[in-house]
């Protein structure tokens, strides 16, 4: 027996504003020019940092469906170490990375600056809320304790 409570069926009205919030994220994302695996590689990423199991199963999935390898999901968690992850999808992470952890002001700007060498203003702009948008659900995720259930 559990003390938690799945905030997303006892709020569904937050709950599907939130929903909305990672929509637009991928549509601007969508209309800044960045494919769906790199979100799903930045959704991926953001869930590992979190510790959240159940956005990891459903964003794994999806990265794979999206054409994402096994092997590039298996060595994401040290993407910095393998060169098999494009400029692109290495600001992109760098990015969503410094989003989410929040490092301290200069670490902050040295990761928006890297950034900025591969991604235009709307690119960046679109990597920010997707990693928003997962970071929320992260959370709800984790608050809520919504289970992987085996397949």
């Amino acid at each position: 027996m559990s003390d938690r409570i799945q905030i997303d069926e006892q709020s569904p009205a937050v709950y599907k504003t939130q929903v909305g919030v990672a929509f637009a994220a991928k549509q601007a994302a969508k209309r800044a020019g960045l494919d769906r695996h790199l979100v799903e590689l930045v959704n991926v990423r953001i869930s590992q940092l979190n510790g959240c199991a159940r956005c990891l199963d459903v964003h794994t999935r999806a990265a794979r469906e999206a054409g994402e390898t096994e092997q590039r999901l298996h060595v994401l968690s040290a993407w910095r170490e393998a060169a098999i992850y494009t400029e692109r999808e290495r600001a992109a992470l760098t990015l969503a990375e410094a989003v989410t952890t929040l490092p301290p002001h200069d670490e902050q700007e040295r990761a928006y600056a890297a950034a900025r060498e591969h991604l235009d203003d709307d690119q960046f702009a679109a990597v920010a809320w997707i990693a928003i948008a997962i970071n929320a659900f992260n959370r709800i995720s984790i608050v809520s304790g919504h289970e992987v259930h085996q397949r």
